[in-house]
């Protein structure tokens, strides 16, 4: 796995960099302190994983997300010091993959890594209903989204739920009474059909179309 490290304190970033590093199957390519150094690097060395900063001057963490998820195929995973930031949101609009808190504990950090880079969205449900409970009230909901999901089968709508809901693919087979295996054919179907990159955009065309709503089980 190669990592670019996007951190505008370097104590942090250089931090970040020490954890990853250890790793024998984790590379970090670089290190940027703003976010037009992050894009700038990310499309020159096209990284797996970008771990970004959402605070940071100039070109914040959530333009930086938009444009290198644009641009690149790289996966990237927000930091910010706060669960409520207001801009984890739209970092996850922009394409983000899910968010950690900047106090994270080191084996935790890589964990995210990995879960990330094998399509998993890091997404506590709780945390889940908070950022899209600020989202609606500031007008984000697209209802017209809701005609896409015709495109699903009954079955992966009910994947798209529990995706929403901040469910594991265990916790989905689980709830569904399948295989994990048929949860990922699932899972990967549904993207596909949405046009979707990653889980955490799944939740987020979940709750803007109305298929989730919350405060629902």
């Amino acid at each position: 796995m190669r990592v670019l490290v996007a951190d505008d304190q370097e104590l942090f970033r250089s931090g970040f960099v020490m954890i990853l590093d250890a790793h024998e199957d984790i590379t970090v390519v670089a290190e940027a302190a703003d976010g037009q150094e992050a894009i700038d690097k990310a499309v020159e060395l096209h990284p797996d994983l970008v771990l970004m900063d959402i605070r940071m001057p100039g070109v914040d963490g959530v333009a930086a997300a938009a444009e290198i998820c644009r641009r690149t195929a790289a996966k990237v995973l927000v930091l910010t010091m706060y669960d409520i930031d207001a801009y984890v949101y739209d970092a996850l609009r922009a394409g983000a993959s899910g968010f950690l808190l900047k106090d994270v504990r080191r084996d935790d950090l890589v964990r995210a890594a990995r879960l990330v880079m094998a399509g998993e969205s890091l997404l506590a449900p709780t945390v889940t209903r908070r950022l899209i409970q600020d989202a609606l009230s500031r007008g984000t909901p697209r209802p017209a989204l809701r005609r896409h999901v015709d495109k699903l089968t009954e079955r992966e709508v009910d994947t798209l739920q529990q995706i929403a809901r901040g469910r594991s693919n265990a916790e989905i087979a689980a709830a569904l009474v399948v295989s994990e295996h048929t949860v990922k054919s699932h899972v990967s179907n549904l993207l596909t059909k949405l046009g979707l990159r990653d889980r955490a955009q799944a939740v987020v065309f979940a709750y803007e179309s109305g298929l989730v709503t919350v405060g629902s089980d």
